[in-house]
């Protein structure tokens, strides 16, 4: 009974599970009522409710209206396939790979973006290949085929870079990378481009052809140094005569790339070119041509203008050869300075002219006042110096005041107070005490002081011994 009862429910079991198995496949989830009707097993239309848009395979375009067992050829819905390559034969052979909705859509087998998609590609559509028919380069036995050569320049224009003669791609060694001097953006091969950056293409070099400098055809050995192209202008060249004044070759010290080699510069720090130098030609110092040994030092190119000169005399006057202890660089040598700190140049003596003291003599000319002025020490008459044997210490009264004025006496205190006591500030002139201007020796206190003493003729030494503070 037992075993009766076992049988029975295993039996059962299997039946149950036999009526709730899918024909469309194990674990097939969808509600039966989603597309059919109590009518029948038949698809029915009127109450189809499946989204196919949420699968794998939305239906739209082509794939909306065709027949249902055409990609799914048997009820088990999971072995449809999702690829189009697994329905659709590719006519291209592989050629563009197995992904077609790189090209085509499901609306249409026919392709309207080929340039578009061109450019997505490894080979993108620009300049001339924009326009060009695709069989020019997908030259296949098969329309739907798209094989190419290669995808370099070189792989379809080789005939062209073989018979370009100018310049000769093979014998200069011109690299096969076309697009390395050709725009592939151009509809021409003329206009072409390089990257010139081992010699930059400036200023007067850029208007110039490649044969103008690549003369034997071959674009690799030509030396960047300006020599190498412009020796003829170099030994040409007679303003300055470059041979004869070994200049040296490396152009660049001195010019630029600028058209007709102007301006011309040169680093002129060791003997800088301003004010009376700032517009000489190079002639006119480096005269002969030698440009290498050229003196610095000005004597040697105004030997002229020192042996000329007579205000003063350089030469009489033993001036030495060192210009610049005297003279700027302005032009015409003036103004002349001097450091005469021997002799200060102050007050009386700050405006006269070199030969005023000088004489023409520049080597020997003292610095103590009577040899200048002993004219004037002659001609003072009050007091008269030379009668009165006056020191020819002219500073022991006098400052460089113009006109020797004020005039000062120190030693006067020590024979008579003028500067002290009760004389000090009542003379203005030595006269008013020296009444005698023949012989300043002769002083008299009546001369002032007539009211006391009256005929007396004491001297001053006898009038201090009563009256000592004078």
């Amino acid at each position: 009974m037992r075993i009766l009862s076992l049988l029975i429910f295993c039996f059962t079991v299997i039946f149950l599970n036999k009526q709730t198995d899918s024909p469309h496949g194990a674990g097939f989830k969808v509600s039966c009522k989603s597309c059919h009707s109590p009518k029948g097993w038949q698809l029915d239309k009127s109450v189809y409710s499946f989204n196919h848009n949420k699968t794998d395979m939305p239906l739209v375009g082509q794939h909306s209206v065709i027949d249902c067992r055409q990609c799914h050829v048997t009820l088990i819905f999971k072995d449809a396939k999702t690829e189009c390559n697994q329905c659709h034969t590719d006519i291209h052979q592989s050629m563009v790979g197995p992904d077609c909705s790189r090209c085509h859509t499901p609306v249409s087998w026919l392709v309207n973006n080929v340039n578009e998609i061109h450019q997505r590609s490894r080979f993108p559509l620009l300049g001339a290949h924009r326009t060009a028919d695709c069989i020019q380069c997908h030259k296949s036995e098969a329309l739907t085929r798209f094989d190419v050569n290669g995808v370099n320049c070189i792989d379809c224009h080789r005939d062209k870079y073989m018979a370009t003669t100018s310049p000769n791609h093979i014998q200069s060694g011109i690299s096969e990378d076309c697009s390395s001097c050709h725009q592939m953006t151009s509809f021409q091969w003329t206009g072409a481009g390089f990257d010139h950056s081992l010699f930059p293409l400036t200023q007067g070099h850029s208007t110039v052809k490649c044969a103008d400098c690549h003369t034997s055809g071959n674009l690799t050995s030509v030396s960047p140094l300006c020599y190498s192209c412009h020796q003829k202008d170099f030994l040409a060249t007679n303003s300055p005569n470059h041979s004869v004044s070994q200049i040296q070759t490396t152009c660049q010290d001195c010019h630029t790339l600028a058209a007709g080699w102007k301006p011309v510069t040169f680093d002129h720090t060791s003997f800088p070119l301003k004010l009376g130098h700032a517009v000489p030609t190079c002639i006119d110092c480096h005269t002969g041509g030698n440009y290498t040994s050229t003196p610095a030092d000005c004597y040697s190119c105004h030997q002229k203008n020192y042996s000329a000169t007579t205000n003063p005399n350089h030469t009489t006057a033993g001036i030495p050869t060192a210009c610049l202890t005297c003279h700027t660089v302005n032009p015409g040598w003036k103004p002349a300075k001097f450091n005469h700190t021997t002799f200060a140049l102050t007050i009386g003596h700050a405006t006269p002219t070199c030969a005023d003291c000088h004489k023409g003599n520049y080597t020997t000319t003292p610095t103590d006042c009577y040899s200048c002025h002993s004219v004037d020490y002659n001609n003072s008459n009050n007091p008269n110096h030379s009668t009165l044997a006056f020191s020819t210490v002219c500073t022991q009264c006098h400052t460089t005041t113009p006109g020797w004025k004020p005039a000062t006496y120190a030693q006067h205190d020590t024979q008579f107070p003028i500067y002290s006591g009760r004389h000090k500030g009542k003379w203005s002139l030595c006269t008013d005490c020296h009444t005698n201007t023949a012989n300043y020796a002769q002083f008299s206190c009546a001369s002032c002081h007539s009211g006391e003493h009256r005929g007396s003729n004491y001297t001053p030494a006898q009038c201090l011994n009563c009256h000592p503070k004078g």
